[in-house]
């Protein structure tokens, strides 16, 4: 589980492909303490499991699975990633709950100035929709946003200028792909109005029964 709050950048060191699949090399471009091999680390959003390390670099896996739904597959040696480590007990909540697991890919439409931020506008397919509602989180390349305004297939961000310079966000161009994860709370309460609304769940003692309610 992370926050959306990115601790820091890594450059991707080396990439070895087999097949599909794929092994990558990182370099931390900050102080990563007490890394461990079998950690979770959010690599510009997607949840991948630390194989091994050294004092410089980790290694981390991603598979056929992963490299389908991410641009992963796009990635090359020197290439600037955003590195978040899980979220520890007791820590500061400071962005939203976070899976790391990527729902598609958003692309970017718009990049213009608002004062000293940046209004990106993306887009992404419709079936995310309600998903993504004004003034709602939503995780892009692993950062946590809030979301200005939306449609069904679009949203727009405001980049704070901190932001921008911890994050990859700067190096975003139109036409760029990025990891997009919705609020994991807009998930479930979608899901429970899907099933209330099916036939099968009418609200009844025996519902009840099967729910923990009785």
């Amino acid at each position: 589980m992370f926050t959306g709050i990115v601790h820091g950048l890594g450059e991707i060191a080396a990439v070895r492909k087999s097949g599909e699949e794929c092994r990558l090399v990182l370099r931390p471009r900050f102080a990563l303490k007490d890394i461990r091999d079998g950690e979770s680390v959010a690599v510009n959003g997607v949840c991948l499991t630390v194989e091994e390390h050294d004092e410089d670099t980790f290694t981390v896996y991603a598979s056929r699975e992963t490299v389908t739904h991410t641009v992963i597959g796009e990635f090359s040696p020197g290439r600037q990633v955003n590195l978040e480590r899980a979220l520890a007990v007791g820590d500061r909540l400071g962005g939203h709950i976070v899976s790391g697991h990527v729902d598609c890919l958003a692309l970017v439409q718009k990049l213009r100035p608002e004062g000293l931020s940046l209004l990106c506008q993306l887009g992404f397919p419709k079936q995310f929709g309600p998903e993504v509602i004004p003034k709602g989180s939503v995780a892009l390349d692993g950062v946590s946003l809030t979301v200005n305004n939306c449609g069904e297939d679009f949203l727009t961000v405001n980049v704070i200028p901190d932001t921008r310079k911890r994050t990859t966000v700067s190096f975003w161009r139109v036409g760029n792909r990025v990891h997009m994860e919705t609020d994991i709370l807009g998930k479930y309460v979608r899901r429970q109005l899907g099933r209330r609304d099916s036939p099968e769940n009418v609200l009844n003692r025996e519902f009840l029964l099967e729910n923990g309610f009785l």
